[in-house]
Order: C-alpha cells, then sequence, then structure tokens
C-alpha cells in the first residue's frame, strides 16, 4: 500500500486551452487546464499552467514544491469520471510509458509479490491471472527472480505482455474508488 505523499512529475494526458466546457463561467473568464495523471501513484490531477507555456499530451511536467516551469499550480485531484473522453482515451498510453520508463519497480512487484489471505494472492488482482498462472509464476520466481518485464514474458508463455496486465490493473483502481485492494494507485 502505498503511503500518501505529493506527486513530483504528472503525464499530461489533455489540455484543454478554454478550460472546461461545462464551466459556467464565460468563455473569456475560463483559464487552461492541463489533466494528467501522476508518475508515482498515478494521481488524476487538474493543474494550470503558466501563460504562454507549450504543453501536449504526454509532457512529463514538474509539480513538485520546488520553481515550475510550466505548471502555475495544482488546481485539484480529479476522479477518473471527470477526465475529459480525449483524458480517458490517453490514459492507458500514459500509464504503460510510465510502467515502462519505472520498469524495475514493477519487476519488484512480481518479485515480492506475496499472499494477502490465505485464499487471495496478489497476482490474482491483476486481470486475467487465475491460479495456474499464479502458480507459473511463483515456481519461475522460485527457479530464479525475473529480471525485466520481457524476462516475465519469456519465461512464461502464457503472459505474453505483462506491462498490460499492470496498465489493466492501474486502470481498475482509478475507475472504482472503493476498490478492496490497492496495489499502484494511492486513494
Amino acid at each position: 500500500m502505498k503511503t500518501e505523499k505529493k506527486e513530483i512529475y504528472a503525464v499530461v494526458v489533455d489540455v484543454l486551452l478554454q478550460g472546461r466546457a461545462d464551466d459556467p463561467k464565460p468563455v473569456f473568464k475560463r483559464e487552461p487546464i492541463v489533466q494528467a495523471v501522476g508518475k508515482d501513484q498515478f494521481k488524476l490531477l487538474e493543474l494550470i499552467p503558466k501563460k504562454g507555456a507549450d504543453i501536449r499530451i504526454y509532457d512529463t511536467v514538474y509539480i513538485g514544491d520546488e520553481e515550475r516551469k510550466q505548471i502555475e499550480r495544482v488546481k485539484r485531484r480529479i476522479g477518473y469520471g471527470e477526465l475529459t473522453n480525449t483524458g480517458r482515451v490517453e490514459l492507458p498510453f500514459a500509464i504503460e510509458a510510465i510502467v515502462k520508463e519505472n520498469e524495475a519497480r514493477y519487476v519488484e512487484f512480481f518479485n515480492k509479490a506475496v499472499p494477502i489471505t490465505s485464499k487471495l494472492h496478489t497476482f490474482h488482482l491483476l486481470p486475467g491471472i487465475g491460479k495456474k498462472l499464479m502458480w507459473e509464476l511463483l515456481e519461475e520466481r522460485e527457479k530464479k527472480p525475473f529480471e525485466s518485464l520481457e524476462d516475465i514474458a519469456l519465461r512464461i508463455k502464457s503472459l505474453p505482455n505483462p506491462v498490460k496486465l499492470i496498465v489493466g490493473r492501474v486502470l481498475e483502481e482509478l475507475q472504482e474508488p472503493e476498490i478492496k485492494y490497492r496495489l499502484f494507485t494511492a486513494r
């Protein structure tokens, strides 16, 4: 489980130069909005860009406490339902890029995953993993720890793309705020 800490970097999933369409303010009073997903805990955020900042989808922006170059402030944290259609479409690709960039963290997850209860293992929480695949993962991990996500795909033939499993789980955690077990996201 994650502790409640601030995101330092975020990946942009949508840029609304005229603000949200459902904002009741007149168009000339709306401020531009950037929707982004945090790189550490996958928090969905609404950001206010600095005037004249050139921000595009999939850009990584700094949102920490030091001086920011592109972002003026973090407006608020949002839920999955508040993402724009573009944001929802781009989110899986942004999450996939984050997972590939931080591969060691997710390989460690596969190497150190433990049972939650006597009948439920952490691997069962990943979409598409049942008892057979869980035992195959545990046996291969026992022989030799996994070295990369590609290594997992090569050694477990019925698991061709472990990145997609992780992305699927992250999306599931973001879409269901009341989910019982969280592996990768913060509440």
